[in-house]
């Protein structure tokens, strides 16, 4: 069996793939504020960034300069908002969701992906239709589930749902209601590990075998893309998927 990787090119990995989350984050920050203004008190998208940021150990310095940048109390690029949709192989419905500066660029990038591993780029509204918008919070398994549930239907959650496989729960709230929702649970000392808004699919699409290996490789290559924020598909993977 040969070496591993070095400690110094393991390093240099994790600091590439935290740049890169960095990058994604200030581009949202920026997106935010200059939808909705720079005080992120009045503007809950720009919370919910702040918040992610911080959950990845960023700055506030890093923050405040993304923040005036994009009110233009400082001078910086303007992203823009746009969003693809397509058919992973096997008809896994994809959205990718990205911020940018050329899309020109984002867009030959994103063909590229979905036709290396056969899948295609639709039009504006062809699978978008298969997802719902919401706001989710979910807890690990051993969270308690009584007082998750209580303090989430009382600040205004639409549902919780109890996975019995591993005790894991989902707090999912309409996306107006996400930030009120979270405050409650967070100064209940209830701390979702992970807590976004999302887009779900009404149904799940199963894939096995090499059509599921296919479908995680673009899935990957698309997250993994710098213009890319978040991508999200209806794919229902195997074990076998990450084989």
């Amino acid at each position: 069996m040969g070496r591993g990787p070095s400690i110094e090119a393991r390093k240099n990995a994790v600091d590439a793939q935290r740049g890169k989350i960095f990058t994604k984050i200030i581009r949202e920050i920026g997106v935010a504020a200059r939808a909705g203004g720079g005080d992120p008190a009045g503007n809950p998208r720009l919370r919910t960034a702040i918040d992610k940021a911080l959950s990845v150990n960023m700055s506030k310095d890093v923050i405040e300069r993304a923040i005036k940048k994009a009110t233009g109390e400082l001078e910086g690029v303007v992203y823009e908002e746009v969003r693809y949709e397509g058919y992973a192989p096997g008809g896994v419905a994809v959205i990718v969701d990205c911020l940018t500066d050329n899309k020109v660029r984002t867009v030959a990038d994103v063909r590229h992906a979905f036709s290396k591993f056969g899948g295609n780029l639709g039009t504006e509204g062809s699978v978008s239709f298969m997802f719902r918008k919401l706001g989710v919070l979910s807890f690990a398994g051993g969270a308690d589930e009584e007082k998750v549930t209580e303090v989430a239907i009382e600040a205004g959650a639409d549902d919780v749902v109890v996975y019995p496989e591993d005790g894991a729960i989902d707090v999912l709230t309409a996306p107006e209601a996400f930030a009120e929702v979270k405050a409650a649970m967070d100064a209940a000392g209830l701390k979702a590990d992970i807590a976004e808004v999302t887009y779900r699919a009404d149904n799940d699409s199963p894939v096995s075998g090499d059509t599921a290996q296919q479908v995680v490789k673009l899935l990957r290559w698309l997250e993994d893309l710098d213009d890319v924020q978040n991508v999200y598909s209806n794919a229902e993977l195997g074990a076998d998927a990450y084989a």
